[in-house]
């Protein structure tokens, strides 16, 4: 009896062992090990009714017509809205024109169901005042909605923020033909959302289209919940310029989940700093603890970029997402010009079709060392792509100079086809393929 009591006690001990090393090994970490805190696994909706009162703007003289700009009445009804406590301005079903609008602590903007909130076409509508733009803190053109130090800020709704940009699209591609090497900032575009030193954001099932400049555009802030939305500016029959849908510029603990992004720039572009001495300036900054999980991925230059702005993003996951007509799945631009360190970078999960699996090259478009007479090195570390079925034109899109420095990449369970099937592991410092199969071909 006392060997069978001791058979079960074992059993039993083993049993509950197992079970500890199998919840350890499922337990949700990010790259470089840290846990993944329960602030991410919560992606429920804030309610209407919990943001306070309801100020509905046309009950302050504003009128569904897409023709009269109603920017003063608009701003009115946020700041008797912020007078008052606070509360949650209210887009009802129409459409209103709107230039620059400026949100204020404990205000919340909601778009009702049928609403669209539609940013003028004339840039004087914007002021021109403290921003941040491309990697700078500089001034420059408010966005259509803006959110400076307002904790706690939500924007909600069924509706739609329409940037009406064709007519800055329009002006850009025109500057290009007059100058091929015009820089983005040579044309006056806004924004569409521009949200600034903020904590606890949360941006919900709102639809944000046709941007002048960025779809939407984080700096500083910590928090971020970015849920269900719907963000797309064409790449025809008029190409809507530098529409990035997500712009992350030194912000950390994000999360965007659901999203559908489709627009002629970066999906998903992490950002922070530019230049020979970028690390050296307190307004930049790096990115961390970003999740990106459950999207979907229209036309885009990539669907996750690391850079060309950005000097340090650490602990980025980007899984469970589906993708077609995209350039490239993981975009790592090296700066030349800039010192840069891109580290624990995992992507998996991932099923469609891209043109470039992996994308990592110099970035020269703007070189600039202003009188640096060393360049800066370029680091990429601990990039993760795995359990990936891809189409797509070129698998391994790699070339180095002796600025940037490739480190512990790790490809596993990778089915993928391709056109051009090359790859090169002298490349990186310390590269593993395992169960990677290309055009039906392991590569060992």
């Amino acid at each position: 009896m006392r060997g069978i009591y001791l058979g079960i006690l074992l059993a039993g001990v083993f049993t509950f062992t197992a079970c500890k090393i199998e919840k350890k090994q499922t337990e949700d970490l990010f790259p470089d090990g840290t846990k993944v805190s329960a602030w991410f696994s919560d992606n429920s909706k804030i309610k209407l009714e919990d943001l306070g009162k309801q100020y509905n703007i046309v009950d302050f003289g504003a009128v569904n017509d897409s023709t009269v700009l109603q920017t003063e009445i608009i701003q009115k009804t946020i700041d008797e809205a912020s007078a008052n406590g606070g509360g949650v301005i209210v887009i009802p079903n129409g459409t209103f024109l709107s230039g620059a609008l400026f949100f204020k602590p404990l205000t919340h903007l909601h778009l009702a169901d049928g609403a669209t909130l539609k940013g003028s076409d004339e840039i004087e509508n914007y002021p021109f005042m403290k921003s941040r733009m491309e990697g700078q803190s500089i001034d420059y053109f408010a966005a259509l909605v803006n959110a400076y130090g307002v904790d706690g800020f939500t924007i909600s709704g069924k509706g739609t923020i329409n940037g009406n940009g064709l007519k800055y699209w329009e002006a850009f591609w025109d500057r290009r033909k007059e100058n091929p090497k015009c820089t983005n900032l040579e044309v006056s575009r806004p924004r569409l959302v521009f949200i600034q030193d903020c904590d606890s954001v949360q941006v919900q099932d709102v639809k944000l289209i046709n941007a002048g400049f960025w779809s939407s555009h984080y700096y500083q802030c910590n928090y971020v919940k970015i849920l269900d939305l719907h963000i797309f500016s064409p790449h025809q029959p008029v190409k809507a310029p530098s529409t990035d849908a997500i712009d992350l510029d030194v912000c950390s603990n994000v999360l965007i989940k659901r999203c559908y992004m489709s627009v002629n720039d970066d999906a998903i572009a992490l950002k922070g700093g530019k230049g020979p001495w970028a690390d050296r300036d307190s307004t930049n900054g790096e990115n961390t603890n970003i999740i990106i999980e459950d999207c979907e991925f229209g036309f885009c230059h990539s669907t996750l970029t690391c850079g060309s702005e950005s000097i340090h993003n650490k602990n980025i996951v980007m899984r469970n997402c589906k993708v077609s007509e995209a350039t490239r799945l993981l975009w790592l631009k090296m700066r030349p010009d800039t010192p840069q360190k891109y580290e624990y970078i995992t992507v998996e999960n991932i099923k469609g079709q891209v043109h470039s699996m992996i994308f990592v090259k110099p970035w020269r478009q703007f070189f600039d060392l202003k009188g640096r007479e060393d360049v800066p090195l370029s680091y990429s570390d601990h990039i993760t792509m795995r359990d990936i079925e891809l189409d797509c034109e070129i698998f391994f899109d790699i070339n180095t100079t002796e600025y940037d420095k490739l480190s512990n990449f790790t490809f596993e369970n990778l089915t993928i086809t391709a056109v051009n099937d090359d790859y090169n592991k002298e490349l990186i410092d310390n590269v593993t393929f395992s169960n990677v199969v290309v055009n039906g071909k392991k590569i060992e």
